[in-house]
């Protein structure tokens, strides 16, 4: 089968930092799929796992988690698909990626991709999706169904894949939605995903919110750095919640958290397959709602731009578009030839 794979950690204008490769087709086992690859998007942590190091693999590693294509064969443990599926899904950190014709990846964490998207339309969502949601609804404690409808929600980096989704997913919960972008295209798009205000997070955030009203918020998503962490635990409200997906090194002083009783949360999408958790299932259920509110019109993709075919020469642009810093919503890479 056809990979986009790599031996050496190498920066991404090097022509090996990517290469074609062609390797066995796996066989599934136990409640595994085998998906035949349609589309794949790249996320931040493609990037990150790719980045260069004193390192050299033995045999050539693909990496990729976002995916969407059709069930080619099933494991004898398989009760929730079966072959001819088409599904989306966001994979496993310890495993093979998508970046292959075909790609092992357990059922319960695999979504049925929604009937009205493409493939390229499809696989833009999912590590996004289950971020975001898990964000809100697991970490932050948040009604998905609007208990919480006119509560407040910061979302810093709300223009990025996770953000485009978390603005969506948190207007169908009713939160009013405070977002940041710092350029004109990143405010248009995150307008048009449906924040109902927002701010410039280049710019002074504590100052910015409390022009618009809000001396206080009631929840705040991080999407991006920490760098914003003392403006949060300011605007944060007494026995708030702030969660965030970065894994930081800068200085994360508590006293303000402690003196407002808050609570911090710490979201990593891969925790339930990496640890096999009991509860797994809940990223196949949260994909299928998600798959059901695209079909209604309810909430869109988040891809932004497209690259055909799926090859090492386009993933090697597509890793610098995101890590150029610069993308709104999501770049997806279109079928193998």
């Amino acid at each position: 089968m056809k990979t986009v794979a790599f031996t050496r950690y190498l920066p991404i204008n090097e022509s090996e930092s990517f290469v074609d490769v062609d390797l066995p087709v796996p066989v599934p086992s136990g409640r595994d799929l085998l998906v035949a690859v349609h589309a794949v998007a790249v996320n931040p942590v493609d990037t990150k796992v790719r980045a260069p190091k004193d390192k050299v693999e033995t045999t050539p590693r693909v990496i990729g988690w976002d995916a969407s294509g059709v069930v080619q064969a099933v494991g004898p443990d398989v009760t929730l698909f079966k072959v001819g599926d088409p599904v989306y899904y966001a994979g496993d950190l310890t495993r093979s990626g998508s970046y292959a014709q075909f790609q092992l990846v357990d059922e319960r964490i695999v979504g049925h991709k929604p009937a009205s998207l493409s493939h390229a339309e499809a696989a833009a969502l999912p590590l996004t999706t289950i971020t975001a949601y898990e964000s809100f609804f697991d970490r932050l404690g948040i009604d998905r169904d609007g208990a919480n409808a006119g509560e407040t929600i910061l979302i810093i980096g709300a223009s990025g894949g996770v953000g485009s989704i978390g603005i969506q997913l948190a207007k169908r919960a009713g939160l009013k939605v405070i977002a940041t972008a710092s350029r004109l295209e990143t405010i248009a798009w995150v307008k048009e995903l449906g924040a109902d205000y927002v701010v410039n997070h280049r710019e002074p955030l504590v100052e910015q919110v409390r022009e618009l009203g809000f001396k206080y918020v009631d929840h705040i998503a991080i999407f991006n750095d920490m760098r914003h962490w003392d403006a949060s635990v300011e605007l944060i409200r007494p026995q708030g919640g702030i969660v965030s997906i970065d894994d930081t090194h800068l200085p994360m002083p508590m006293a303000g958290m402690k003196t407002k009783a808050a609570s911090l949360h710490w979201e990593f999408m891969f925790a339930r397959a990496m640890f096999q958790t009991p509860d797994m299932i809940e990223q196949h259920r949260l994909l299928t709602y998600v798959a059901g509110e695209i079909d209604a019109g309810r909430i869109k993709t988040t891809i932004s731009e497209v690259l055909r075919p799926i090859n090492a020469e386009n993933m090697r642009l597509a890793h610098a578009l995101v890590e150029s810093g610069k993308m709104r919503g999501k770049v997806v890479l279109d079928g193998f030839v």
